[in-house]
């Protein structure tokens, strides 16, 4: 697995010669540069791609803080503050540090703020995969037509599925179900979004609560009070809402 790529910034030779050594011993990580200054940091993260900073806070020329203000926010690297003053705690963890390591830190404090740093990094680019994976396929797609294959994010996992292998789809709060043949998946996802996603062509919305794949339908049945529901093929029935029963025409023989 790559190397995180790591920049220490401290205005102290002997900190960093400690910060140093430490990382030496550390597989995971790479040392990509060191700054004694603010003002060298900023010109170093504009023009170096990295991963993790270990930034100290009062420096000469501007401190962390001001450093990390001269980022956009999307394009900071995780920031891991070393420093000997408490009282920039709040402001540290406002933006988002990982970790506060309070000088003087031994090595046991410092491997536990790595550990942190790794594993909050290691998810955060399975993120951007699954996100490009997602743009990928969904591009691959194209609107309006029946997708071949649809990823979903279900469990810390990413699932791929063909659409027909959903039979129908319940709303549930904020989540979703998707019923499958083989059993059920349930998603942080809304009933809209899913529906966007599957088109118009494969799927249809029975009531404000459900979705089902039209070639599932077996029969739509007719109720009290001149209300429908809608059989499908593996015996579920779902009631169909009034208001969408129109879209059903063409499999009544309507015109």
């Amino acid at each position: 697995m790559t190397p995180l790529r790591v920049l220490i910034v401290d205005d102290e030779p002997l900190a960093r010669e400690r910060l140093r050594a430490w990382l030496r011993d550390e597989p995971s990580f790479e040392i990509a540069g060191e700054c004694g200054s603010g003002t060298e940091a900023i010109a170093t993260l504009r023009s170096t791609p990295l991963d993790l900073i270990l930034l100290d806070v009062e420096m000469p020329g501007c401190n962390g803080l001001q450093v990390l203000s001269e980022l956009p926010a999307e394009d900071r690297p995780a920031v891991i503050f070393v420093t000997a003053h408490e009282r920039f705690a709040l402001d540290a963890f406002e933006v988002q540090a990982i970790d506060y390591l309070l000088k003087p830190f031994d090595r046991e404090r410092f491997q536990t703020a790595l550990r942190r740093a790794e594993e909050h990094l290691r998810a955060r680019r399975a993120g951007k995969l699954e996100d490009k994976l997602e743009s990928l396929l969904a591009d691959a797609t194209g609107p309006g037509k029946k997708p071949e294959r649809l990823t979903v994010k279900a469990n810390g996992r990413l699932v791929f599925l063909k659409p027909d292998d959903i039979i129908w789809i319940e709303a549930a709060d904020n989540y979703i179900i998707l019923h499958l043949a083989s059993g059920r998946l349930m998603l942080r996802e809304t009933l809209t979004a899913i529906e966007e996603r599957l088109g118009a062509a494969t799927f249809a919305r029975v009531n404000r609560s459900a979705l089902v794949n039209l070639d599932q339908i077996k029969e739509l049945q007719p109720t009290f009070h001149g209300d429908y529901v809608v059989v499908l093929r593996n015996g579920t029935k779902v009631p169909l809402s009034r208001s969408l029963r129109g879209q059903f025409g063409k499999f009544a023989g309507e015109a």
